[in-house]
């Protein structure tokens, strides 16, 4: 079990995203720049997808599209989130239900952090809990973030 009541002291605070309507480039330059592998993308300031380099990787370059391709024609549409006063283990547990790696954290609306497996390794006292949900969410070998 993880110490933390909530998510708070696990996710990360700073959320860089990328509108449906930039480019392929610009949200793989931002990855980049802020390093990091996954963008939430927002619409009209509500959350409407996610886009991660195995997105711009999978969707985009091995189908020859050019990196002027718009985000909204690569992105996970059906982006599954969390909430702030979710625990630890149930994010865990919902990011190995519905295979994905990252999960945005939305609270009234907006985004106010992401989770990944990797914070549940370096942020957690018990860092073994990351492995059952790598686990899970590895075993079927298709993830969408």
């Amino acid at each position: 079990m993880f110490v933390h009541n909530n998510l708070q002291g696990v996710m990360s605070r700073n959320v860089v995203s990328v509108t449906p309507e930039q480019s392929v480039q610009e949200a793989a330059a931002l990855m980049t720049q802020h390093n990091i592998g996954a963008l939430p993308v927002m619409k009209n300031g509500q959350l409407c997808g996610i886009i991660t380099d195995r997105d711009i990787t999978t969707r985009s370059t091995a189908s020859g599209a050019a990196a002027t391709s718009q985000v909204g024609q690569c992105m996970s549409n059906n982006c599954v989130s969390a909430t702030p006063n979710m625990t630890a283990d149930e994010a865990a547990a919902l990011m190995a239900q519905n295979q994905v790696r990252r999960l945005p954290v939305v609270e009234n609306n907006q985004v106010v952090g992401m989770v990944s497996l990797g914070d549940f390794a370096t942020k957690t006292p018990d860092q073994q809990e990351a492995g059952p949900a790598l686990s899970s969410i590895s075993q079927n070998g298709t993830t969408q973030a």
